[in-house]
């Protein structure tokens, strides 16, 4: 079975498939991750927090089958595909056409690990993202509690997470 995994932790520059609207079609591109930082910031942006902002244009999906954070990884409890909420860019200047995932607030599953978390989209939600239908408040919110499995990665730990 194919797995299209993202890794909180893999290089800014690596190079993934997207799916976004372009010249009226649905096409999939591949783009590195990251967008031009702002500010003159020498980060690049890889993730961009949703709350309180609008994407009327540059919309992407990114198809995944689990992400990653530290040493657990997360997935629909269905098994199923989804996609996270994403914007591109178009080249500038020095920096190429790039993607970024958008972030929302932990949904129950994922909050014990970490209070943010990408925004999932599910299959019947796709369209309504790529075509702008649905507003952003609606549509990048967490899923309800039991929609993720979460499992220790292989090769992790097994000793108890410490608070810092």
């Amino acid at each position: 079975m194919m797995r299209a995994k993202v890794q909180s932790d893999a290089p800014l520059d690596e190079r993934r498939v997207i799916i976004r609207r372009h010249d009226g079609d649905v096409e999939m591109v591949e783009l590195p991750w990251g967008l031009r930082p702002r500010d003159d910031d020498p980060r690049a942006a890889n993730v961009v927090r949703s709350e309180g902002r609008s994407f009327p244009t540059h919309r992407c999906l990114i198809p995944a089958s689990e992400f990653r954070h530290k040493s657990f990884c997360f997935s629909l409890a269905n098994g199923d595909w989804f996609y996270f909420a994403g914007i591109w860019r178009p080249a500038a200047e020095d920096w190429p056409e790039a993607y970024a995932i958008l972030t929302i607030e932990a949904n129950a599953d994922i909050a014990p690990f970490h209070d943010r978390q990408m925004a999932v989209l599910t299959r019947d939600q796709r369209m309504a993202w790529l075509d702008g239908t649905v507003a952003e408040e609606e549509i990048l919110r967490p899923l309800p509690a039991g929609t993720f499995r979460v499992n220790r990665r292989a090769g992790a730990s097994a000793q108890p997470l410490l608070a810092i």
